[in-house]
């Protein structure tokens, strides 16, 4: 797929020479005529790279860099420069605005294949990268870190979040009778459809550990009504989960189903790990607590705490079904199922 360049400029011989020269080189060219127009396409289709004219009616190429720059969606668009001015002078101010590069009108075919080739490629590495992050994290904070304005947001603090914890029934008996492929696909349509739910739910995924699977809420980005968000999750994924469960009882007999347990408190948040392998992670009581009722939970079953029932109360019907005796909990714990 060709990538896609922006030519804004105010004077429409340029704007026809530099779209000419690129889509020659097999680029996809849209334009634009002003700053305005400028910021309007690349709110309804970012580009691949801006080539951004400075001195134009209106807004300035220099308050266009400045507010693709402010936009976490758009921070690491690349954008060039380009003017008639002095370049020393406008090189300052472009650098000031964000300005990944600069060329000078009239403007040098070879230099500007050479420049619009180079960011290219370093836009290249930087979409890997955040498509790397993005396995981790919601789309949001994997833009703002990669960004470079994510750092505080992973250093080690303390939040109230809500945890979920997904978990197969009969997967034991599964793994050993089928095969280790058949294993591996049932595992890959499961996670596929539940990591597509939880980015859907603003969740944070904390961990895969085979057919169970840890995710919070309302941390590294906050949410209104975390628990409302994990309660519409849970019944989304009990919802996606059944044809895959029909499809393995037809073709291999077993029941499989999905159990989940909710919890709702605070939590000590933040990146661990090593230089050159981290991971994002939630610790605390209430991971255990969500563990302990995911344990517990029947194939089709989603349990709640009551902090996490009285949460959604109104909203969503419950039965008592405790006080349960979990493991690592001194007392019994009340514990509700969510009615479907």
């Amino acid at each position: 797929m060709a990538n896609r360049i922006l030519v804004v400029d105010d004077t429409p011989q340029n704007v026809k020479l530099l779209g000419d020269l690129l889509s020659a080189k097999g680029y996809e060219v849209s334009t634009a005529a002003s700053g305005e127009q400028a910021l309007e396409s690349i709110a309804r289709q970012p580009p691949d790279l801006v080539l951004l004219d400075i001195m134009m009616p209106g807004i300035s190429g220099y308050e266009v860099c400045r507010r693709i720059r402010e936009n976490p969606a758009t921070a690491l668009l690349p954008v060039v420069l380009a003017t008639s001015l002095d370049p020393n002078q406008e090189r300052v101010k472009g650098i000031e605005a964000g300005a990944d590069d600069f060329l000078s009108k009239p403007v040098n075919q070879a230099e500007l294949f050479a420049r619009v080739k180079s960011l290219l490629r370093i836009k290249g590495l930087q979409d890997e990268r955040l498509a790397r992050l993005k396995s981790f994290f919601s789309p949001a904070l994997a833009e703002a870190i990669a960004a470079g304005k994510g750092e505080d947001v992973l250093k080690t603090h303390r939040r109230e979040i809500t945890v979920e914890f997904f978990d197969l029934r009969g997967f034991t008996a599964f793994t050993d009778s089928a095969e280790p492929e058949e294993v591996m696909e049932l595992l890959h349509a499961y996670h596929a459809a539940l990591g597509r739910l939880v980015l859907d739910h603003e969740g944070t995924l904390e961990r895969f550990a085979g057919d169970a699977v840890m995710v919070f809420f309302n941390d590294p980005v906050p949410v209104e009504r975390p628990a409302e968000h994990a309660v519409r999750c849970a019944l989304a994924m009990m919802q996606a989960f059944e044809p895959i469960a029909r499809h393995w009882k037809k073709r291999s007999g077993f029941d499989l189903g999905l159990g989940v347990g909710i919890a709702q408190g605070y939590a000590t948040l933040g990146a661990i790990g090593f230089e050159g392998r981290q991971d994002y992670a939630a610790i605390g009581n209430v991971t255990n607590l969500a563990a302990r009722l995911c344990a517990e939970a029947k194939g089709g079953q989603v349990l709640t705490c009551r902090k996490t029932m009285a949460a959604v109360e109104g909203v969503y019907p419950f039965d008592s079904v405790g006080p349960l005796t979990l493991k690592g909990f001194e007392k019994p714990v009340p514990a509700f199922a969510l009615k479907r």
